[in-house]
């Protein structure tokens, strides 16, 4: 008998179970000592909802637009690298789910499947999630290729101009494919499902790398030109030559400060996404959810506002769009759809979060996703704490 899913919670314990330690392990982390990582999630929970009575609730409606398209719920499936890792053609499986259930999927540089099979695979357009490398060449070509394919929104990430130190990773000795130690293949054989599916692949090497790159045509090459090609040159004049390069809709992601919301508008971003890279780069800094208000201050009528981290139920997708995001981005919670059940996992996740968001939405006393704001919440005087910068950038 199937078991039966009323949470993002059950997939996690049948993920769990599923896939190989070094894959939950990449999911499940965050740098250092993993502070951010677990306050992108716990904070959730300082933020209250006030519950209203005797108002119609008839004829509710969680539909709205992230950066002018038309979604089914503001929720997008953020990019997450090494995703066909996490089951046998994961990034197809999660944009044909998304695209199913009428929500963006954002495919990542780093993913297994390229740009080119997740197109062939889906029939509306999907987003591309663009690392900027030291080649220039290559990303002009990512660029051309995400166009070709056509991507319908470029999200450029901010905040990986270095790899944040990821403890369990190095531990673990991650790769794709899995390098094959004693410890890994002991661990590998109890994941039959996973070994399977994934015998039943091509794809697993990093698609939208392997053979476009120069000079990366295997998995050794590949490896010493990903340690290489991570750009910490990137500034902001990097990001106007990539806005106009690409010159479609652009969304920038890793914004965890006011100045550089401000900077973000000046670009001429069309969205930008409150992110700390799901606590994976700087431990240490403030959660997602806590920045949010905060920027919204800043630049919110001026540009949409979006944000990731820590979003694992209808509730806290409920939260951020009170705290003033146009939009929310999950990763963790669809991976752990996937990783336990595939395609139809991360339908599971799409559902259980659209019904959780449309119940509480309705208990709130709204019928309209835009109409939830501030006063649909109760929230800690102290929430967006006493921490001031000790001076600021001029």
């Amino acid at each position: 008998m199937p078991p039966v899913i009323t949470n993002v919670d059950d997939l996690h314990r049948i993920y769990r179970r599923r896939v190989p330690k070094m894959f939950y392990d990449y999911c499940e982390s965050g740098s250092w000592t993993e502070q951010t990582f677990r306050e992108n999630e716990t904070d959730f929970d300082l933020i209250r909802l006030r519950q209203r009575v005797a108002v119609d609730m008839e004829g509710r409606s969680v539909a709205s637009t992230m950066v002018g398209r038309e979604v089914a719920m503001p929720v997008a499936l953020a990019p997450v690298g090494l995703t066909g890792m996490q089951h046998a053609d994961g990034e197809i499986l999660a944009a044909k789910a998304a695209e199913r259930a009428g929500v963006p999927f954002t495919l990542s540089t780093m993913s297994i499947c390229s740009i080119e099979d997740v197109a062939n695979h889906t029939k509306k357009p999907f987003w591309f999630q663009l690392y900027v490398m030291r080649d220039e060449d290559f990303v002009d070509r990512l660029i051309e290729r995400a166009r070709e394919a056509g991507c319908d929104a470029l999200v450029l990430t901010l905040d990986l101009q270095i790899l944040g130190q990821r403890h369990k990773d190095l531990k673990n000795g991650l790769s794709a494919p899995p390098k094959l130690t004693p410890a890994s293949i002991a661990n590998m054989m109890t994941k039959v499902t996973w070994g399977l599916n994934m015998a039943k692949t091509k794809r697993r090497f990093f698609g939208n790398i392997v053979g476009h790159a120069k000079g990366v045509e295997n998995a050794s090459s590949l490896s010493s030109w990903t340690a290489e090609q991570f750009d910490p040159r990137l500034d902001w004049d990097k990001v106007r030559r990539i806005k106009e390069k690409w010159g479609g809709k652009l969304i920038l992601k890793g914004i965890l400060d006011a100045e550089d919301a401000r900077m973000a508008l000046q670009i001429g971003a069309d969205a930008i996404v409150v992110s700390n890279h799901g606590g994976r780069q700087l431990d240490g800094a403030l959660s997602s959810i806590r920045m949010l208000p905060e920027i919204v201050d800043e630049v919110g009528s001026q540009v949409e506002v979006h944000m990731d981290g820590g979003i694992r139920s209808g509730q806290d997708v409920l939260k951020a769009l009170a705290l003033g995001a146009r939009g929310t981005y999950i990763g963790r919670a669809f991976i752990y759809g996937l990783g336990a059940m595939g395609e139809q996992g991360v339908t599971q996740t799409l559902d259980v979060i659209q019904k959780e968001l449309d119940t509480t939405m309705a208990l709130c006393g709204e019928k309209d996703v835009h109409d939830l704001g501030p006063h649909n919440l109760l929230v800690p005087r102290d929430f967006r704490g006493e921490w001031e910068p000790h001076g600021r950038n001029t």
